[in-house]
């Protein structure tokens, strides 16, 4: 596993599954991924975009292992990937769920937003460091809702964040947070103000009812926050 500022470019990566994602059951890819073996590995490795997106993100402090390139069909695909565990905050490692295969350039924008826009807001808003980030997953083979367009979970290019657990125990979930007590519903709408700043896409309860129970952040260059 790679930790912050130690960066060695032929890793092992571990054996990673579908992560879980939202969505109707017929829209997710019903095959499963083969295990990384170290010569795919090493391929996806040598391209320069991905040793410098890893090398960045070993610098936010992240806990992560690359994964090989795959590709599913369909468009389906999972390129420059890690499977994320731990990002960094201001007073240690925090804890990340189920980011199995995330692609790297949104593993780095989700790890800045957990420091600075989630760990610092916990503090702030809630007076508890941050301690974990539940997610719903990355990589789902399937269309984005009620469309025959692909949705970027298709490319691990999104996440859907589900909780934050504090350091003092607390669990806030978005699903009974965003309307909850004052202090946790200005926690969830300060970081999904923060995740407008860093994503391109971020949608939430406000949107519609498909996110009643998560944030999703997507990379894109544009901007839509709901």
């Amino acid at each position: 596993m790679i930790h912050a500022m130690r960066f060695k470019p032929l890793i092992l990566a571990f054996p990673f599954a579908l992560a879980a994602c939202v969505g109707q059951p017929s829209e997710r890819a019903t095959n499963a991924p083969r295990p990384a073996d170290n010569t795919a590995v090493t391929a996806s490795l040598e391209k320069p975009e991905t040793r410098q997106c890893l090398a960045d993100l070993g610098a936010t402090g992240a806990s992560f292992s690359p994964l090989p390139d795959r590709y599913y069909g369909a468009g389906c695909k999972t390129v420059n990937s890690v499977q994320l565990s731990r990002v960094g905050g201001d007073m240690g490692q925090l804890q990340v769920t189920n980011l199995k295969s995330v692609a790297c350039p949104l593993a780095s924008a989700f790890a800045s937003w957990a420091r600075f826009g989630v760990d610092r807001a916990a503090r702030q808003v809630l007076g508890s460091p941050l301690a974990r980030i539940e997610t719903m997953g990355s990589y789902s083979c399937r269309n984005v809702a009620g469309t025959g367009r692909l949705s970027a979970h298709s490319r691990a290019e999104a996440v859907d964040v589900g909780a934050f657990v504090l350091a003092d125990g607390r669990r806030i979930s978005v699903k009974n947070g965003w309307n909850a007590s004052k202090e946790e519903r200005e926690f969830l709408r300060v970081i999904h103000r923060s995740a407008c700043k860093r994503f391109g896409t971020v949608l939430g309860p406000d949107y519609n009812a498909a996110h009643h129970d998560h944030l999703h952040l997507e990379l894109g260059s544009g901007s839509f926050c709901r």
